[in-house]
């Protein structure tokens, strides 16, 4: 389930806790097995939950609900189910770590997310923001609104009010849902003369002025335009009357196309410019970007103040899918959940049942991340915990993943 670029977000910014871990033996508990539980299906069905302790404060929860599998004909209008639900919660008053946002080798490659969770030395992770994957295959990575690692603004968040974004403040362990927005320009610093930026990282279409930095890829998209490669300090290294070149890890360009050609050769004629990047929360507060800071997308926000919120929709969005929600309960507890869909052992969620599964989990404030053949959920050696909706269970490669690392 993932979009075209540059078209999603929406929700409610609220300040909750967050993150902590320290590895400790896994242990495994399971529950009583009840004819009540999630609000989802037929009241009557059989509900069983596991748990397990993957690390001190960490714990990892499965939920099935409901016993016969579907028929293969009616996953998407059976109230038999079954669902299987695994729940990620992670306690910041006992867990000691970071919960982080991470991708692989560049923003524009995919990596299956138990990859990405086992490179990042995480406890366990989920799949996070929807991305371009075969709208651009030259780019099947790149991330579709909001991404922020380590205090770095990589792409920046969409105008669309249905994008919801989760950003995620390691050094204050502080947690928010909600919709973003930014603002981005080039100032010359001997003319003061300014050039708006539109995209962050993102292939430019028609007129548009592009920044580029060096976690995008091997080297910048190619093509008609102009590009300005700058060092460090923001001062021209060089400039073409073509697009595509490499950079080094201390160097930026900046593409522009169309009739912004002459306004970006004019801004970098002479002297030096700064890139003036800003990042706002839905009530127009300054988010400061700084090391610790991360920030993934996905669209539309569950529940907020506890209330679900979710939209009315209908199409192959709102129905029946795999699912991988984010959020925070109201005693500051982080959830990470996946729903397993598409199959007959779990037939997937609605949005509107998504958003009840959210509620009934304790979530306060949650957003709906990646879905569909997407929703993976990993443990720390790379074994996957959920079972993906690909043939045979198979994994999809994503863009990035959210995982929680111990200290």
């Amino acid at each position: 389930m993932t979009p075209s670029r540059r078209g999603l977000a929406a929700a409610t910014l609220l300040t909750i806790a967050a993150t902590l871990t320290t590895v400790a033996p896994a242990t495994a508990v399971q529950t009583t097995t009840t004819a009540s539980g999630l609000p989802i299906g037929d009241a009557d069905l059989t509900e069983t939950r596991s748990s397990e302790s993957l690390a001190k404060g960490v714990t990892l929860t499965r939920i099935v609900r409901g016993t016969e599998p579907a028929p293969a004909d009616q996953i998407n209008t059976t109230p038999r189910g079954p669902w299987v639900v695994n729940v990620l919660t992670i306690d910041p008053r006992r867990a000691r770590g970071q919960l982080q946002a991470t991708y692989g080798a560049d923003l524009a490659r995919v990596e299956k997310t138990s990859d990405l969770v086992r490179t990042a030395g995480a406890v366990a992770g989920v799949n996070a923001s929807f991305f371009t994957f075969t709208a651009n295959p030259a780019y099947p990575g790149e991330q579709v609104g909001l991404g922020i690692f380590d205090g770095k603004l990589l792409s920046e968040p969409l105008t669309d009010p249905a994008e919801a974004n989760l950003l995620i403040d390691a050094k204050s362990n502080k947690v928010l849902t909600g919709h973003l927005s930014w603002t981005g320009q080039l100032r010359n610093r001997w003319t003061g003369q300014q050039l708006p930026l539109e995209f962050i990282n993102h292939p430019p279409v028609a007129s548009d002025t592009v920044l580029f930095t060096p976690e995008f890829a091997a080297a910048t998209p190619s093509g008609a335009g102009v590009e300005v490669v700058f060092d460090r300090r923001g001062c021209v290294v060089r400039t073409a009357t073509a697009r595509g070149t490499t950079l080094t890890k201390s160097q930026f360009a900046v593409q522009a196309t169309g009739e912004d050609t002459n306004a970006l050769l004019a801004l970098t004629e002479r002297g030096c410019v700064d890139r003036q990047l800003a990042v706002a929360d839905q009530r127009g507060r300054k988010v400061q970007l700084h090391k610790g800071l991360y920030g993934v997308t996905g669209r539309y926000q569950l529940t907020s103040n506890g209330a679900v919120v979710v939209p009315a929709g209908s199409g192959s969005f709102f129905a029946r899918n795999p699912r991988t929600i984010a959020g925070t309960t109201h005693d500051g507890k982080i959830i990470l959940a996946t729903i397993d869909g598409r199959q007959t052992t779990s037939v997937g969620t609605t949005m509107d049942e998504t958003a009840a599964v959210a509620k009934a989990l304790g979530l306060h404030d949650s957003i709906n991340l990646d879905g569909g053949g997407s929703t993976a959920m990993a443990r720390a050696d790379g074994t996957l915990i959920n079972h993906p909706s690909g043939t045979g269970g198979a994994e999809r490669a994503v863009g990035d993943a959210v995982a929680f690392v111990p200290n």
